[in-house]
């Protein structure tokens, strides 16, 4: 798919968090990749990192919207659970509403069969209980018991959308950790990687450092010409 990760970024990515990124994110002017309002269901399940494989829902018409939909082979939600590739992270734009479900257990549990690296949503799951016991990554707003059909239609599959109002085009990097998810623009994929891997490594040392009682002035940020040869030290000792 567009936008495929290599492994090396992928397994890059899988070392960092979120917190690392969006500050990667933030020096690039880039504020609102970060998905808003939503945690995850089964933090156990491990970090999470795929290319972003989208569907879209819109507010419900009831007309075109009886649960005999779901008898149709080609219905975007089912379609959309069949296709998404294995790797990816299956991201779905419930428009911020939690008052019926974006999937179930089922649905969740047919990605995590099929591959997939994770699924997340601005809405809800139903059958959360179930879905928390999954060995996949799986992050919405709340629980929410009704079918989809009673707020959202399915729509479009693969396409630009909005999820917690972060813009997320199809093959973005998207990268969840036990506070949330953050989405990398594809072509900044590995840069930012590589990038948050030396976050990480001095972001460590600086915490030794301050686990020892040493004060931030001059540390962090490594405004002090000792702290960078001490952190050049600390990586040569330690192979980082």
């Amino acid at each position: 798919m567009m936008g495929a990760l290599s492994a090396s970024t992928r397994a890059k990515l899988r070392t960092v968090s979120t917190a690392t990124i969006t500050t990667a994110l933030f020096k690039r002017g880039l504020r609102n990749q970060f998905v808003q309002d939503v945690r995850p269901l089964n933090p156990g399940a491990g970090p999470m990192v795929g290319e972003a494989f989208t569907l879209r829902y819109i507010p419900a018409r009831e007309d075109l919207n009886p649960i005999t939909v779901f008898r149709d082979r080609a219905h975007p939600q089912r379609k959309a659970v069949e296709e998404c590739p294995p790797g990816a992270v299956f991201v779905i734009d419930s428009r911020k509403d939690a008052r019926a479900a974006s999937a179930g257990s089922i649905l969740v549990a047919r990605l995590m069969k099929r591959g997939v690296a994770g699924v997340v949503t601005d809405g809800g799951f139903r059958d959360s209980p179930e879905i928390a016991k999954l060995a996949i990554p799986a992050y919405h707003h709340r629980p929410a018991a009704p079918t989809n059909l009673t707020v959202h239609q399915a729509l479009d599959i693969n396409v630009p959308i909005g999820c917690g109002d972060a813009p997320v085009f199809p093959g973005d990097a998207v990268v969840g950790d036990a506070e949330g998810v953050v989405v990398i623009p594809a072509h900044l994929a590995d840069e930012i990687a590589d990038e948050a891997v030396e976050m990480t490594a001095f972001e460590d040392f600086v915490t030794e450092e301050v686990m020892k009682g040493r004060s931030i002035l001059g540390l962090y940020p490594a405004t002090d010409a000792q702290t960078v040869q001490e952190f050049a030290a600390w990586r040569a000792a330690r192979s980082r």
